[in-house]
């Protein structure tokens, strides 16, 4: 789906897909089982977030017998972009060294992250 024809999920609707983009097509109980995995949320809650989700073309519903299973209707990377945008434009004034050097300095990447980190600014740098 085009980014321009879904509005920005909230936080709990990021959870949702979150799940469901580890896991694949789901139904409403495992979506609630796994957020009760860190926070209570009752049934009829997820049922309607979903729903709601469903309204706002995030997600994708088939009936399967009496139940509904969801899935994605957008992509994470395509998520993941839209929020990196907003944020590098509404908080570091679209500076990108600006947002990599607050995030490394307020979180301890491993290794194995720097190494990446290292290999990807040297791709680019050929580039």
């Amino acid at each position: 789906m085009k980014l321009s024809t879904f509005q920005q999920p909230t936080d709990s609707e990021l959870e949702v897909l979150s799940i469901l983009w580890k896991n694949g097509t789901s139904t409403v109980r495992f979506i609630n089982d796994k957020l009760n995995e860190t926070r209570k949320v009752g049934y009829t809650t997820t049922l309607k977030i979903m729903q709601i989700m469903f309204e706002k073309k995030l997600l994708l519903r088939e009936q399967e017998g009496k139940s509904h299973k969801y899935t994605p209707a957008i992509e994470e990377n395509a998520i993941r972009n839209r929020l990196i945008d907003k944020i590098l434009d509404s908080a570091f004034d679209g500076s990108a060294s600006s947002l990599v050097m607050q995030t490394l300095g307020n979180h301890k990447a491993s290794a194995d992250e720097l190494d990446k980190i290292r290999k990807l600014i040297d791709e680019l740098g050929k580039k």
